[in-house]
């Protein structure tokens, strides 16, 4: 058997859609022919290899993919950062995941059900914003998370179109910050509903305060998102090899770039802790001066619904914003890998935890989970034989 050279070489050209180009000349031979299975199966390791040790990979194209949308981090100087997918391992991920998608999904069923039809719930411009979010969620507990189940489950190894890679970027990517935007607002609003309720005391108030933001706000981020994803300007990047198989190019743009980390993804979550603080601050404030315990009451009902999320997006999602903003500010990315994977892993829980503090702010909560699912038996009173 004739030996046949080969010889590898890493082209990190940014002109090219590929991250990772992998040429590979040869010799012709007239007694074998490699297979493009060969090949496959020889980059397929290479590229587990960089994953594995964390390569720092200089390249444009990698730098203009922000995260790679929530899988890389890179710095102002073009350099991938941080690299993992080995602090937890896709097994604990999967089964983390399945045991709780499954009861989240009923929660979202449950509470969006409740809000439908119930005509006192219905009516309560409190659970407007509330529903949307949590309909949203849902949309991404039917989509995402089977999806990364599927991948966990495989290791990986799905090939997947680049209309598919693209609609799992907006879902990912553009509706979760939609989601956080609105309830940017809803906390916002919660101030308005309790202490300036004069604001909505008529329809054409209601209309201008309560409904044309929410409309103004849930356009506004669909028409961006639906932008920046389907029609871009540039050139979006597909990798197949990884969980989000596609990167935003409008990251290229600084300026785009920067408006959507601090107007799409830090104010938000700033506005979601500010505002929850205030709220929670004044309506301790306002029990020791108030003397009507049925105003009171309301109060608290509506301030006890917001509290659960506010408290969800605080500690799960603002601290993996901050992180973000760090990076692009210059924080070196040796510091924090770990740490970042876990911010992640706890991010896509939050979204799974929010259903169960939507239904537990519902009143009467255990009265309405006694009456689909009986916990006890009613017990039988034996009297005395006379």
């Amino acid at each position: 058997m004739r030996h046949v050279s080969t010889h590898l070489t890493l082209d990190f050209n940014p002109s090219k859609s590929s991250f990772l180009q992998i040429t590979v000349k040869r010799s012709k031979s007239r007694d074998k022919i490699i297979s493009l299975k060969w090949y496959v199966k020889r980059i397929l390791f290479l590229s587990l290899y960089f994953v594995s040790f964390r390569l720092h990979i200089p390249s444009k194209t990698l730098a203009s993919c922000e995260m790679f949308n929530k899988n890389y981090t890179f710095d102002d100087n073009n350099t991938l950062l941080t690299a993992f997918n080995g602090v937890i391992s896709k097994t604990v991920k999967f089964w983390v995941y399945l045991i709780v998608l499954i009861p989240s999904i009923i929660c979202s069923l449950f509470f969006i059900c409740y809000i439908l039809f119930n005509r006192t719930a219905r009516n309560a411009i409190h659970n407007h914003v509330i529903a949307i979010v949590l309909f949203i969620g849902l949309i991404y507990q039917l989509t995402i998370y089977p999806w990364m189940l599927y991948y966990y489950h495989y290791e990986g190894l799905w090939h997947r179109s680049s209309i598919f890679c693209t609609i799992w970027a907006f879902i990912d990517w553009g509706l979760y910050f939609t989601q956080t935007i609105l309830f940017a607002w809803a906390t916002i609003e919660r101030h308005i509903l309790i202490f300036h309720y004069q604001w909505v005391s008529t329809r054409r108030k209601r209309f201008f305060v309560h409904y044309l933001p929410f409309i103004i706000l849930l356009t506004y981020c669909l028409v961006f998102y639906v932008v920046v994803t389907f029609f871009p300007s540039c050139k979006n990047f597909f990798n197949d090899f990884y969980m989000i198989c596609i990167g935003f190019c409008f990251t290229q743009t600084y300026a785009l770039y920067m408006w959507d980390l601090i107007v799409h993804q830090t104010l938000p979550n700033l506005t979601i802790a500010v505002f929850s603080v205030a709220l929670l601050a004044r309506i301790l404030h306002q029990k020791h001066h108030m003397h009507q315990p049925i105003q009171w009451r309301k109060n608290r009902k509506m301030t006890v619904q917001l509290l659960p999320i506010s408290i969800l997006y605080i500690i799960f999602a603002f601290p993996l914003t901050l992180m973000h903003l760090m990076y692009r500010l210059g924080l070196p990315g040796d510091v924090g890998g770990n740490f970042y994977e876990y911010l992640l892993f706890f991010n896509y829980l939050m979204l799974l935890f929010l259903p169960f503090a939507c239904v537990i702010s519902l009143p009467k909560f255990r009265n309405k989970i006694k009456h689909f699912w009986p916990l006890r038996r009613p017990r039988r009173m034996v009297a005395p034989a006379n």
